[in-house]
Protein backbone atom coordinates (compact mmCIF):
# COMPACT_ATOMS: atom_id res chain seq x y z
CA UNK A 1 0.00 0.00 0.00
CA UNK A 2 2.79 2.42 0.91
CA UNK A 3 4.65 1.75 -2.35
CA UNK A 4 1.43 2.36 -4.28
CA UNK A 5 0.90 5.68 -2.51
CA UNK A 6 4.50 6.64 -3.15
CA UNK A 7 4.18 5.86 -6.85
CA UNK A 8 1.03 7.99 -7.06
CA UNK A 9 2.77 10.86 -5.30
CA UNK A 10 5.74 10.58 -7.65
CA UNK A 11 3.41 10.55 -10.62
CA UNK A 12 1.70 13.70 -9.40
CA UNK A 13 4.92 15.44 -8.53
CA UNK A 14 6.65 14.58 -11.75
CA UNK A 15 3.65 15.05 -13.95
CA UNK A 16 3.83 18.44 -15.42
CA UNK A 17 6.52 22.49 -16.70
CA UNK A 18 9.15 26.61 -18.82
CA UNK A 19 12.89 31.21 -20.08
CA UNK A 20 13.07 35.11 -18.95
CA UNK A 21 13.93 39.03 -18.84
CA UNK A 22 14.94 41.73 -16.42
CA UNK A 23 11.54 43.34 -16.10
CA UNK A 24 8.41 41.62 -14.89
CA UNK A 25 5.49 43.77 -15.94
CA UNK A 26 3.33 42.44 -18.76
CA UNK A 27 4.37 43.93 -22.06
CA UNK A 28 2.96 43.96 -25.54
CA UNK A 29 5.09 43.72 -28.63
CA UNK A 30 5.29 45.84 -31.75
CA UNK A 31 4.42 43.60 -34.67
CA UNK A 32 5.68 44.20 -38.21
CA UNK A 33 3.66 46.69 -40.24
CA UNK A 34 0.39 45.33 -41.62
CA UNK A 35 0.59 42.26 -39.34
CA UNK A 36 -2.19 41.41 -36.91
CA UNK A 37 -2.69 38.15 -35.07
CA UNK A 38 -6.33 37.00 -34.95
CA UNK A 39 -5.81 34.14 -32.50
CA UNK A 40 -3.38 32.21 -30.32
CA UNK A 41 -3.82 28.44 -30.25
CA UNK A 42 -1.94 26.29 -27.74
CA UNK A 43 -1.11 22.59 -27.59
CA UNK A 44 0.89 20.69 -25.03
CA UNK A 45 1.19 20.37 -21.28
CA UNK A 46 0.51 22.19 -18.02
CA UNK A 47 2.50 25.29 -18.92
CA UNK A 48 -0.24 26.19 -21.40
CA UNK A 49 -3.19 24.21 -20.00
CA UNK A 50 -5.75 26.83 -18.98
CA UNK A 51 -8.30 24.39 -17.58
CA UNK A 52 -8.81 21.41 -19.88
CA UNK A 53 -7.88 18.92 -17.17
CA UNK A 54 -10.85 20.16 -15.12
CA UNK A 55 -13.05 18.16 -17.47
CA UNK A 56 -11.31 14.77 -17.44
CA UNK A 57 -10.70 12.10 -14.78
CA UNK A 58 -7.13 12.60 -13.60
CA UNK A 59 -5.18 13.51 -10.47
CA UNK A 60 -3.38 16.18 -12.46
CA UNK A 61 -5.68 19.10 -11.67
CA UNK A 62 -5.47 22.64 -10.39
CA UNK A 63 -9.13 23.63 -10.03
CA UNK A 64 -9.02 24.18 -6.28
CA UNK A 65 -7.40 26.72 -3.91
CA UNK A 66 -4.78 28.01 -3.53
CA UNK A 67 -4.38 27.72 -7.31
CA UNK A 68 -5.78 30.81 -8.99
CA UNK A 69 -5.64 33.00 -5.90
CA UNK A 70 -4.26 35.91 -7.95
CA UNK A 71 -6.31 35.22 -11.08
CA UNK A 72 -9.24 37.47 -11.97
CA UNK A 73 -11.78 37.04 -9.18
CA UNK A 74 -9.34 35.02 -7.12
CA UNK A 75 -10.87 31.74 -8.25
CA UNK A 76 -9.09 28.55 -9.34
CA UNK A 77 -9.56 27.90 -13.05
CA UNK A 78 -7.42 24.83 -13.64
CA UNK A 79 -4.31 26.84 -14.48
CA UNK A 80 -1.25 25.44 -12.73
CA UNK A 81 -0.38 28.83 -11.28
CA UNK A 82 -1.40 31.39 -8.70
CA UNK A 83 -2.59 33.52 -11.62
CA UNK A 84 -2.16 33.55 -15.37
CA UNK A 85 -0.34 30.83 -17.30
CA UNK A 86 2.21 31.32 -20.06
CA UNK A 87 -0.46 30.96 -22.76
CA UNK A 88 -2.53 33.79 -21.26
CA UNK A 89 0.41 36.17 -20.94
CA UNK A 90 1.60 35.46 -24.47
CA UNK A 91 -1.90 36.00 -25.87
CA UNK A 92 -2.03 39.41 -24.22
CA UNK A 93 1.53 40.33 -25.20
CA UNK A 94 0.72 39.54 -28.84
CA UNK A 95 -2.30 41.85 -28.65
CA UNK A 96 -4.92 39.11 -28.94
CA UNK A 97 -6.79 38.97 -25.60
CA UNK A 98 -6.42 39.03 -21.82
CA UNK A 99 -6.53 35.28 -21.30
CA UNK A 100 -6.74 32.12 -23.37
CA UNK A 101 -9.69 29.87 -22.50
CA UNK A 102 -9.58 26.09 -22.33
CA UNK A 103 -11.28 24.46 -25.30
CA UNK A 104 -13.13 21.97 -23.08
CA UNK A 105 -14.58 24.68 -20.85
CA UNK A 106 -18.36 24.48 -21.41
CA UNK A 107 -18.69 28.24 -20.84
CA UNK A 108 -16.59 29.04 -23.92
CA UNK A 109 -18.72 30.94 -26.44
CA UNK A 110 -18.54 30.90 -30.23
CA UNK A 111 -17.03 34.39 -30.19
CA UNK A 112 -14.23 33.16 -27.88
CA UNK A 113 -13.17 30.65 -30.51
CA UNK A 114 -12.37 33.44 -32.94
CA UNK A 115 -9.40 34.62 -30.88
CA UNK A 116 -8.07 31.21 -29.91
CA UNK A 117 -8.14 28.55 -27.23
CA UNK A 118 -5.84 26.11 -25.49
CA UNK A 119 -6.09 22.39 -26.18
CA UNK A 120 -3.28 21.60 -23.74
CA UNK A 121 -3.45 19.09 -20.91
CA UNK A 122 -1.22 19.10 -17.85
CA UNK A 123 0.83 15.90 -17.64
CA UNK A 124 0.94 15.10 -21.35
CA UNK A 125 3.90 14.78 -23.71
CA UNK A 126 5.04 13.78 -27.18
CA UNK A 127 5.48 10.12 -26.22
CA UNK A 128 2.05 8.38 -26.25
CA UNK A 129 3.03 6.56 -23.04
CA UNK A 130 3.36 9.84 -21.11
CA UNK A 131 -0.35 10.82 -21.01
CA UNK A 132 -1.26 7.22 -20.17
CA UNK A 133 0.79 7.42 -16.98
CA UNK A 134 -1.20 10.46 -15.81
CA UNK A 135 -4.55 9.70 -17.47
CA UNK A 136 -4.53 13.01 -19.35
CA UNK A 137 -5.19 14.17 -22.91
CA UNK A 138 -2.69 12.90 -25.52
CA UNK A 139 -1.49 15.18 -28.28
CA UNK A 140 -3.36 12.95 -30.74
CA UNK A 141 -6.65 13.82 -29.01
CA UNK A 142 -5.64 17.49 -28.80
CA UNK A 143 -5.24 17.27 -32.57
CA UNK A 144 -8.72 15.74 -32.90
CA UNK A 145 -10.10 18.59 -30.79
CA UNK A 146 -8.36 21.06 -33.07
CA UNK A 147 -10.07 19.48 -36.09
CA UNK A 148 -13.39 19.84 -34.28
CA UNK A 149 -12.52 23.47 -33.52
CA UNK A 150 -11.84 24.13 -37.21
CA UNK A 151 -15.24 22.64 -38.03
CA UNK A 152 -16.89 24.98 -35.53
CA UNK A 153 -15.09 27.96 -37.04
CA UNK A 154 -16.28 27.02 -40.51
CA UNK A 155 -19.88 26.77 -39.32
CA UNK A 156 -19.63 30.12 -37.55
CA UNK A 157 -17.74 32.29 -40.05
CA UNK A 158 -17.52 30.26 -43.26
CA UNK A 159 -14.77 28.10 -44.72
CA UNK A 160 -12.66 30.83 -46.29
CA UNK A 161 -12.67 33.07 -43.21
CA UNK A 162 -11.92 30.11 -40.96
CA UNK A 163 -8.94 29.05 -43.06
CA UNK A 164 -7.67 32.63 -43.15
CA UNK A 165 -7.91 32.84 -39.36
CA UNK A 166 -5.92 29.60 -38.93
CA UNK A 167 -3.27 30.72 -41.43
CA UNK A 168 -2.62 33.97 -39.58
CA UNK A 169 -2.82 32.67 -36.02
CA UNK A 170 0.12 31.92 -33.74
CA UNK A 171 0.45 28.31 -32.61
CA UNK A 172 2.23 27.33 -29.41
CA UNK A 173 3.54 23.79 -28.94
CA UNK A 174 4.81 23.19 -25.41
CA UNK A 175 5.73 19.63 -24.43
CA UNK A 176 8.65 17.31 -23.47
CA UNK A 177 8.96 18.04 -19.73
CA UNK A 178 6.70 15.16 -18.73
CA UNK A 179 8.32 12.87 -21.30
CA UNK A 180 11.66 13.39 -19.61
CA UNK A 181 10.79 13.75 -15.91
CA UNK A 182 7.63 11.72 -15.43
CA UNK A 183 8.16 9.10 -18.11
CA UNK A 184 11.83 8.48 -18.91
CA UNK A 185 13.35 9.21 -15.49
CA UNK A 186 10.20 8.52 -13.48
CA UNK A 187 9.21 4.99 -14.58
CA UNK A 188 11.52 2.27 -15.96
CA UNK A 189 9.73 1.26 -19.17
CA UNK A 190 11.39 3.64 -21.64
CA UNK A 191 14.81 3.40 -19.96
CA UNK A 192 14.77 -0.33 -20.69
CA UNK A 193 14.05 0.38 -24.37
CA UNK A 194 16.18 3.47 -25.08
CA UNK A 195 19.32 5.17 -23.91
CA UNK A 196 19.08 8.96 -23.54
CA UNK A 197 20.19 9.85 -27.12
CA UNK A 198 17.78 7.31 -28.63
CA UNK A 199 14.87 8.55 -26.52
CA UNK A 200 15.66 12.19 -27.33
CA UNK A 201 15.66 11.23 -31.00
CA UNK A 202 12.28 9.53 -30.59
CA UNK A 203 10.82 12.66 -28.99
CA UNK A 204 12.22 14.88 -31.74
CA UNK A 205 10.61 12.71 -34.41
CA UNK A 206 7.28 12.82 -32.58
CA UNK A 207 7.52 16.60 -32.18
CA UNK A 208 8.33 16.99 -35.86
CA UNK A 209 5.38 14.79 -36.83
CA UNK A 210 3.05 16.87 -34.66
CA UNK A 211 4.21 20.11 -36.26
CA UNK A 212 3.67 18.52 -39.68
CA UNK A 213 0.13 17.53 -38.70
CA UNK A 214 -0.96 20.98 -37.55
CA UNK A 215 0.70 22.43 -40.67
CA UNK A 216 -1.41 20.08 -42.78
CA UNK A 217 -4.50 21.51 -41.03
CA UNK A 218 -3.53 25.07 -41.92
CA UNK A 219 -1.10 26.26 -39.22
CA UNK A 220 1.72 28.40 -40.63
CA UNK A 221 3.17 30.31 -37.65
CA UNK A 222 4.30 27.67 -35.17
CA UNK A 223 6.38 28.33 -32.04
CA UNK A 224 7.83 25.10 -30.65
CA UNK A 225 9.20 25.34 -27.12
CA UNK A 226 12.27 23.43 -26.02
CA UNK A 227 12.57 21.53 -22.77
CA UNK A 228 13.42 23.59 -19.69
CA UNK A 229 16.23 22.59 -17.30
CA UNK A 230 14.05 19.87 -15.80
CA UNK A 231 16.74 18.92 -13.30
CA UNK A 232 16.24 22.30 -11.60
CA UNK A 233 12.52 21.98 -10.97
CA UNK A 234 11.95 22.12 -7.19
CA UNK A 235 10.37 18.65 -7.12
CA UNK A 236 13.29 17.11 -8.99
CA UNK A 237 15.75 18.84 -6.66
CA UNK A 238 13.89 17.36 -3.69
CA UNK A 239 13.54 13.83 -5.01
CA UNK A 240 16.86 13.46 -6.82
CA UNK A 241 19.14 16.38 -5.89
CA UNK A 242 20.55 15.02 -2.64
CA UNK A 243 20.62 16.68 0.77
CA UNK A 244 21.54 20.05 -0.74
CA UNK A 245 18.74 19.82 -3.34
CA UNK A 246 21.05 20.66 -6.22
CA UNK A 247 19.91 20.71 -9.84
CA UNK A 248 20.07 17.16 -11.21
CA UNK A 249 22.71 17.12 -13.92
CA UNK A 250 21.58 13.91 -15.62
CA UNK A 251 18.08 15.26 -16.29
CA UNK A 252 19.43 18.61 -17.46
CA UNK A 253 21.86 17.00 -19.90
CA UNK A 254 19.01 14.94 -21.36
CA UNK A 255 17.01 18.15 -21.85
CA UNK A 256 19.98 19.85 -23.50
CA UNK A 257 20.48 16.94 -25.89
CA UNK A 258 16.80 16.92 -26.84
CA UNK A 259 16.88 20.68 -27.37
CA UNK A 260 19.89 20.65 -29.68
CA UNK A 261 18.37 17.85 -31.75
CA UNK A 262 14.98 19.57 -31.84
CA UNK A 263 16.41 22.89 -33.00
CA UNK A 264 18.20 21.24 -35.92
CA UNK A 265 15.17 19.20 -36.91
CA UNK A 266 12.86 22.21 -36.84
CA UNK A 267 15.21 24.07 -39.21
CA UNK A 268 15.03 21.14 -41.64
CA UNK A 269 11.27 20.86 -41.25
CA UNK A 270 10.64 24.57 -41.80
CA UNK A 271 12.55 24.47 -45.08
CA UNK A 272 10.27 21.67 -46.32
CA UNK A 273 6.95 23.31 -45.38
CA UNK A 274 5.98 26.02 -47.91
CA UNK A 275 4.95 29.40 -46.49
CA UNK A 276 5.60 28.25 -42.93
CA UNK A 277 7.49 29.91 -40.08
CA UNK A 278 8.50 27.33 -37.49
CA UNK A 279 10.28 28.90 -34.52
CA UNK A 280 12.41 27.17 -31.89
CA UNK A 281 11.77 28.89 -28.54
CA UNK A 282 14.49 28.27 -25.95
CA UNK A 283 13.16 27.40 -22.48
CA UNK A 284 16.46 26.17 -21.17
CA UNK A 285 19.16 28.84 -21.19
CA UNK A 286 17.06 31.82 -20.04
CA UNK A 287 15.69 29.81 -17.12
CA UNK A 288 19.20 28.78 -16.08
CA UNK A 289 20.15 32.45 -16.25
CA UNK A 290 17.39 33.51 -13.90
CA UNK A 291 18.10 30.64 -11.50
CA UNK A 292 21.73 31.73 -11.33
CA UNK A 293 20.95 35.47 -11.10
CA UNK A 294 17.55 35.83 -9.40
CA UNK A 295 18.21 39.30 -7.97
CA UNK A 296 18.56 40.73 -11.46
CA UNK A 297 14.94 39.72 -12.02
CA UNK A 298 13.57 40.95 -8.71
CA UNK A 299 13.20 37.41 -7.38
CA UNK A 300 14.40 35.92 -4.11
CA UNK A 301 13.53 32.22 -4.20
CA UNK A 302 14.30 29.99 -7.19
CA UNK A 303 14.62 26.49 -5.69
CA UNK A 304 11.20 26.16 -4.01
CA UNK A 305 7.62 26.90 -4.91
CA UNK A 306 5.33 29.26 -3.02
CA UNK A 307 2.77 26.57 -2.16
CA UNK A 308 3.32 24.59 1.03
CA UNK A 309 6.94 23.76 1.76
CA UNK A 310 7.64 24.47 -1.92
CA UNK A 311 9.74 21.32 -2.11
CA UNK A 312 7.20 18.74 -3.24
CA UNK A 313 3.67 20.16 -3.44
CA UNK A 314 2.05 20.14 -6.89
CA UNK A 315 -1.48 19.41 -8.19
CA UNK A 316 -3.54 17.71 -5.43
CA UNK A 317 -0.63 18.04 -3.00
CA UNK A 318 -0.97 21.83 -3.26
CA UNK A 319 -4.42 22.34 -1.79
CA UNK A 320 -6.52 24.49 0.54
CA UNK A 321 -4.64 23.12 3.55
CA UNK A 322 -1.29 24.24 2.12
CA UNK A 323 0.09 27.51 3.47
CA UNK A 324 1.51 29.87 0.88
CA UNK A 325 4.64 31.99 0.87
CA UNK A 326 5.03 35.54 2.13
CA UNK A 327 5.02 37.07 -1.39
CA UNK A 328 4.55 34.96 -4.50
CA UNK A 329 5.97 37.75 -6.69
CA UNK A 330 9.37 36.96 -5.16
CA UNK A 331 9.18 33.27 -6.13
CA UNK A 332 10.09 31.93 -9.56
CA UNK A 333 7.91 28.88 -8.95
CA UNK A 334 4.34 28.69 -7.69
CA UNK A 335 4.41 24.97 -6.86
CA UNK A 336 7.21 22.43 -7.12
CA UNK A 337 6.95 22.23 -10.92
CA UNK A 338 5.28 25.35 -12.32
CA UNK A 339 6.23 28.97 -12.65
CA UNK A 340 4.42 31.59 -10.61
CA UNK A 341 2.51 34.24 -12.53
CA UNK A 342 5.46 36.57 -11.92
CA UNK A 343 7.85 33.94 -13.24
CA UNK A 344 5.67 33.48 -16.31
CA UNK A 345 5.60 37.23 -16.96
CA UNK A 346 9.38 37.43 -16.76
CA UNK A 347 9.61 34.43 -19.05
CA UNK A 348 7.26 35.82 -21.67
CA UNK A 349 8.95 39.22 -21.65
CA UNK A 350 12.19 37.44 -22.35
CA UNK A 351 11.02 35.22 -25.21
CA UNK A 352 8.70 37.72 -26.90
CA UNK A 353 11.32 39.05 -29.34
CA UNK A 354 12.26 35.47 -30.30
CA UNK A 355 8.62 34.52 -30.88
CA UNK A 356 8.01 37.53 -33.13
CA UNK A 357 11.32 37.30 -35.00
CA UNK A 358 10.91 33.60 -35.68
CA UNK A 359 7.27 33.79 -36.84
CA UNK A 360 7.10 37.09 -38.78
Amino acid sequence: MFSMRLSVVKAIVFSLYASIKLCSSEETVSLPKDVSIPAVIAFGDSFVDTGNNNHIKTLIKADFPPYGKDFMGGKPTGRFSNGKAIADILAKALGVKESLPAYLDPSVQAKDLLSGVSFASGGTGYDPLTPKISSVIPLSVQLDNFKQYIGELKRNIGEEAAQNLITNSVFLVVASTNDLVLNYFGVPVRRLEYDVPAYANKLVKLASNFVQEIYNLGARKIAVFSAPPVGCLPAVRTLAGGALRRCKDKENKAAQLFNSMLEKQLQVLASSLPESRVGFIDFYNPLISIIENPNQYGLEVIDKGCCGTGAIEVAVLCNKLSPTCYDDSKFLFWDSIHLSEEGSKIFVNHILPDVVNSLF
